[in-house]
């Protein structure tokens, strides 16, 4: 079956809701995506869906963070969240939106990416451990789920600080 990736777009709404809370089992990625909609620097470029036969059937949301350096603060893009329907998982729709979102923060001028998440999965994209890096999350965190990847060659090099969320996602546990 042929899946479909692209922008949001208003009418999406309710299918990415549905696809966070059932992927999740819970409301939260469903409120975190809805709030991060509504917040400063929401670019709809970076919130993909999938479609099939024109039913939201995953989603995927890059939202702008900062790295606290001591050197001040550096731009960069939080993945999360990132879900597919129970039912269409295993087929490959997590994957191409990955992929297709990564080229979609290309196109939208950023080089870094941080992602708390499974290690074995998001390594295949190029995610690292964070802390490699010198990069840190501003809440407790194993240090193989927290990740970040450099979209342009030495965009990490001397790159070390505290990762910055914006407020949307103080609500997300």
């Amino acid at each position: 079956m042929a899946t479909t990736i692209r922008p949001e777009h208003p009418d999406d709404h309710a299918g990415i809701e549905e696809v966070n809370r059932l992927a999740f089992g819970q409301d939260n990625e469903a409120r975190l995506a809805a709030k991060l909609r509504q917040a400063d620097g929401f670019d709809p470029a970076l919130s993909l869906v999938a479609l099939r036969d024109g039913k939201v059937v995953g989603h995927i949301l890059f939202s702008p963070i900062h790295i606290e350096t001591d050197r001040g603060e550096v731009p960069a893009l939080a993945l999360a969240p990132m879900a597919v329907l129970p039912e269409c998982q295993q087929q490959g729709i997590g994957s191409q939106l990955v992929r297709e979102g990564l080229e979609a923060c290309r196109r939208a001028g950023y080089d870094i990416l941080v992602v708390v998440g499974h290690a074995e999965y998001y390594s295949r994209f190029g995610f690292t451990t964070a802390s490699r890096f010198g990069i840190r999350a501003p809440f407790p965190v194993a240090d193989e789920a927290f990740m970040a990847l450099g979209l342009a060659p030495h965009s990490l090099d001397e790159i070390s600080g505290v990762v910055r969320y914006p407020p949307p996602f103080e609500d997300v546990s």
